[in-house]
């Protein structure tokens, strides 16, 4: 196989490998590096001993981020307010034409679910994704991990069990939430408490990420009057050289919002009920960099 032919069979592959790593680590930079490192194991093999690139690839994907994920746990650290995951452009309509394929799509990517998949165990987590995100068989993940069928089922009962106990109930319908974030945008830029009230869940939640180097709540805010005040203050506070965006990340339509003509926030609401039930809001300048050409 030549050069060339080993760079576009990669290449053909490539976001597939960069779906598995994001979803497993769920930060752009690093499931970009994984999916680098992927390529070039790649092109030190034995090509004529693979039989199936793509499954070759997506287990040596599987394998790089399960490693950069237990480097991670292990350094153990400490993060100032909530985490939340690095937000990824995505096309989820542009992806797949089949309309409870883009649901599950959107799902497996969103920062609801994300946010849920940091508290399993790597392996638990690399046979969530690979069988709820990609539809693997049980049989290929296991020759994947090197693991025994039965010891795959019993983790993927078990990260099933933990993903829907913990994670928000919300609807991922695009035009209901390309409708509520257009409505959010319009209250909340006019410091309109009422009009943004009317939005919100009475126990909606405000999580907010900044890593300690951007202003943002330390703590998750509850509650419809605390999250509708701190949103109209943070708005009267504003940027400077303010300019908004509506951009599909993670699944779902979100503000982008920019500061002389840099990114400065992400908010992203979680829809159910017609009310928001959690709005995300990314301040971390660490993990805007990727939409900085968006």
């Amino acid at each position: 196989m030549t050069t060339g032919m080993k760079t576009d069979l990669f290449e053909e592959h490539r976001p597939v490998l960069m779906g598995v790593a994001y979803r497993m680590l769920g930060r752009v930079a690093d499931a970009e590096d994984v999916v680098q490192d992927a390529w070039l194991r790649w092109s030190r093999a034995d090509h004529d001993a693979v039989r199936e690139p793509r499954a070759y690839l997506v287990r040596i994907t599987t394998r790089l981020a399960i490693d950069r994920l237990r480097q991670i746990k292990a350094r153990g650290e400490s993060y100032v307010g909530p985490w939340l995951p690095e937000p990824l452009v995505t096309d989820v309509a542009g992806t797949v034409a089949d309309a409870a394929e883009q649901a599950v799509l959107a799902d497996s990517v969103s920062l609801a679910v994300l946010v849920v998949l940091e508290s399993l165990s790597p392996l638990e987590r690399a046979v969530f994704v690979l069988r709820e995100a990609f539809g693997y068989p049980y049989a290929e993940i296991a020759a994947m991990l090197e693991r025994g069928e039965p010891a795959v089922r019993q983790l993927a009962g078990r990260a099933r069990r933990h993903v829907e106990e913990r994670r928000p109930r919300y609807e991922v319908d695009p035009a209901q939430r390309r409708d509520l974030t257009e409505r959010f945008l319009a209250a909340a830029a006019n410091g309109d408490l009422e009009g943004l009230m009317a939005l919100l869940a009475p126990d909606v939640r405000l999580v907010g990420d900044s890593g300690g180097k951007a202003k943002a709540p330390l703590r998750i805010l509850s509650t419809a009057d605390k999250v509708g005040r701190f949103l109209v203050g943070a708005v009267r506070k504003g940027v400077a050289d303010p300019s908004v965006r509506i951009l599909e990340l993670n699944g779902g339509p979100a503000l982008l919002v920019l500061s002389a003509g840099l990114p400065d926030s992400v908010f992203q609401l979680d829809v159910a009920d017609g009310r928001v039930q959690a709005v995300y809001i990314i301040r971390n300048p660490d993990k805007l960099t990727s939409l900085a050409a968006s």
